[in-house]
């Protein structure tokens, strides 16, 4: 193993430990098994054993139990964080099996997948909404994971909830001003303020976001109606806009190609009237019914 390392303002940062080749150590091992098992029958044969086979006896057992324990096996994605006393001395990150001092702890380096619950927060508007998250992330510093917090994995938890209340509350939920990112609309925007968010509070644990995404976006129950409501109005307001700019263009066109092929010749009173009759046809809900004028408009 490496000499302890020292850490300065409370934290600590991974450096590479050492550990044995496991397989000789386990060999020595069993040696050792056996030379006891051969002391423990010489005493048990002996009804007089003298107190030196005894004291190795129990010195050899001790020293099986103590190498056994030192012997562990890493899988890809795991890491063994090494101490000795109270003091970091490193971690192993390298696959196999090996042997190194009994106090060490293992620690998964493999993704995670935090899908947050539904939160009720205000947006910029402060408008009630509901919002939720699913968090990638994986333990990048071994070291700041175990030591530098109490509880990693509720340490990301917590931070991801408080760094979603926080985005939520920076954006409006739609319809914001011109050019402005929404929640419903600005996507890769508000995912990338979350993520930057959530590194810089979990790098303090030694985590690394790997990715962030919203899985639940809309409004509070108890204003959801109110919403779709003026959703439904805005979106019918629309509609008409391009209706009567449609219809007019249409009008203008079709008076310019009557005037200038001559087909007949409107004056003003008659513009109007066709005007009116076809913003009438064309921006009606329902088919209109055509009225045969027998007559002339100057009674």
């Amino acid at each position: 193993m490496t000499a302890p390392t020292s850490t300065s303002r409370g934290s600590n940062r991974e450096t590479p430990g050492s550990a044995l080749n496991g397989w000789p150590v386990l060999f020595v091992l069993l040696a050792l098994v056996a030379v006891e098992v051969f002391l423990f029958h010489g005493l048990d044969s002996d009804p007089h054993p003298a107190g030196g086979p005894v004291v190795v006896e129990l010195a050899l057992l001790i020293a099986i139990i103590g190498g056994g324990a030192g012997l562990f096996v890493l899988q890809p994605n795991e890491a063994a964080v090494l101490t000795l006393f109270g003091a970091y001395c490193g971690s192993v990150r390298a696959n196999g099996f090996f042997w190194t001092s009994p106090f060490k702890a293992k620690i998964s380096l493999r993704m995670r997948n935090f899908n947050g619950d539904k939160l009720k927060v205000n947006d910029k508007r402060g408008n009630p909404i509901e919002i939720a998250a699913v968090i990638v992330w994986r333990v990048q510093d071994t070291a700041q994971a175990l030591f530098d917090v109490e509880n990693y994995a509720a340490y990301v938890k917590l931070q991801s909830e408080s760094a979603l209340r926080h985005v939520a509350g920076s954006y409006v939920y739609d319809e914001g001003e011109r050019n402005e990112v929404t929640l419903r609309g600005g996507g890769g925007e508000v995912t990338a303020a979350l993520v930057a968010e959530l590194q810089e509070s979990l790098a303090k644990a030694g985590v690394r976001v790997e990715e962030a995404r919203l899985t639940h976006l809309a409004y509070a129950p108890e204003i959801a109606q109110a919403m779709l409501r003026r959703q439904q109005a805005e979106a019918v307001i629309a509609a008409r806009q391009k209706i009567v700019a449609g219809a007019v263009s249409m009008v203008e066109m079709a008076l310019h190609e009557l005037t200038e092929k001559g087909v007949v010749t409107f004056d003003d009173e008659r513009k109007a009237s066709m005007v009116s009759n076809l913003l009438v046809v064309l921006c009606g809900e329902s088919n209109a019914q055509p009225v045969i004028n027998a007559g002339t408009l100057y009674g």
